[in-house]
Parts: structure tokens; sequence; C-alpha cells
């Protein structure tokens, strides 16, 4: 059940960060304006509480693990909101990224 958690609060992370760093990017780049700018703000400070939530107390394992989730997050919102096609190498690379964050998080430790 640990796990589960886990995962989900990573899931929910990569949503608030990607999305929020989409939102800004739509707000400057696609000029759609502060509102859109304003609502990643929110989003990417949303991320930084939800990160918190993760039952394992060392930062650095948290957020290094996380990079797995933002690498294969990030592939999945590109499909998903700007019609992204990976090839082959993206698919590739995150589910090396998925695996190292497995390790990282959820190997048995014996101490």
């Amino acid at each position: 059940m640990l796990i589960l958690r886990s995962a989900a609060l990573f899931a929910a992370a990569a949503l608030l960060e990607i999305g929020g760093a989409w939102l800004v990017w739509q707000g400057v780049r696609e000029h759609r304006g502060w509102q859109w700018i304003g609502a990643g703000v929110m989003a990417l400070g949303a991320y930084g509480f939800v990160a918190t939530l993760q039952p394992d107390a060392n930062f650095g394992r948290i957020l290094a693990a996380y990079g797995g989730v933002f690498v294969a997050g990030s592939l999945a919102w590109g499909m998903i909101a700007d019609g992204y096609r990976p090839d082959r190498y993206d698919v590739t690379g995150a589910l090396i990224c998925l695996t190292g964050m497995a390790v990282i998080m959820y190997a048995p430790r014996g101490g």
C-alpha cells in the first residue's frame, strides 16, 4: 500500500509540475496571457508541496526518483496536449528512467 501511495503522489507531482510549466509556456510563448502564467505558477507551487507528502523522508532520494517520473510524464504530456509522437528512443529512454526511479525508491534496504 505504501508503494501505491508513493506512486500516486509521484503522478500528482508530475501533473502539477509538468502542467504548471506547460501553462507558463502557453502564457509566455503562445501569448495566452497572465492568467495562464499565474495558474502555472500556482501549480508549480502546489507541486513543491505534494513532493513533501512522500513517505520517504530523504529529499535527495525523492527528487532523484521523481526525475524518472518527470521524463516519462513529460513525454506523455506532449503526446496528450501537443500531439507529440515519441520515437522508440524516447520510449526506451523513458523506460530506463522509470526503472531507475523504481530502483531508487522501492529497492529493499537493509537498514
